[in-house]
């Protein structure tokens, strides 16, 4: 499938799980029983929780635009800043909001997890950026966006399990993660796919 369809795809889905967020902080009588009790225990920590992973989802998706990277080079560095801050609140909340997560141990495990290894896998793509290494910088920016794509995966397989009618209390344990591990790995893959290829073509050219 050709790339700028792929980003568009990631764009569009990373909106409408933003805008869900939106709706979420903004009308509560929408809000799913379990968003519901976070809302009654943790209202500030919930509300940080949301609006950092609906800036940041949104935000990161465009730092994939090659074309905007070049010809927007200050609004790119600009928006990694946002994506980093919103990140970091987002994560050290959603840590929190893991700790208490309906589901178990086993939920609250693998949420906890997630908001650990968004944390520091974003704030190291922030170090080597800052080390001005730009290759090692993308690799782990693309990490960093497969667990905020957790956002749209988490809720993706939720609808699943409804319309297959797996119950709630069955299933979310495992989506605390399956929303993100699978992506990580796969991140990891196009990574190591991507730095092969490259490789190749670097050799073909030295051959010719």
């Amino acid at each position: 499938m050709n790339k700028s369809i792929l980003w568009g795809i990631m764009v569009v889905s990373a909106i409408v799980v933003a805008s869900y967020a939106v709706i979420l902080l903004i009308a509560p009588a929408i809000r799913p029983p379990f968003i519901q009790n976070l809302f009654s225990n943790f209202p500030s920590i919930t509300r940080i929780h949301l609006a950092g992973g609906a800036i940041a989802i949104v935000t990161g998706a465009w730092q994939f635009n090659t074309t905007f990277r070049q010809k927007y080079l200050s609004l790119h560095k600009l928006l990694g800043r946002f994506y980093v801050g919103a990140i970091v609140f987002s994560a050290v909340t959603g840590f929190i909001l893991a700790l208490n997560s309906v589901g178990g141990f086993y939920a609250q495990l693998g949420f906890g997890l997630m908001a650990i290894f968004w944390l520091v896998i974003t704030l190291k793509a922030y170090a080597v950026i800052r080390q001005g290494d730009v290759k090692l910088h993308e690799r782990w920016m693309i990490r960093s966006y497969a667990v905020t794509l957790a956002g749209v995966t988490l809720r993706l397989y939720l609808g699943i399990s409804i319309v297959l009618g797996i119950q709630f209390s069955v299933i979310y344990p495992v989506l605390a993660w399956l929303c993100w591990v699978p992506n990580l790995f796969f991140a990891q893959w196009f990574i190591s796919t991507k730095t092969k290829t490259g490789h190749t073509f670097k050799k073909q050219i030295n051959i010719n």
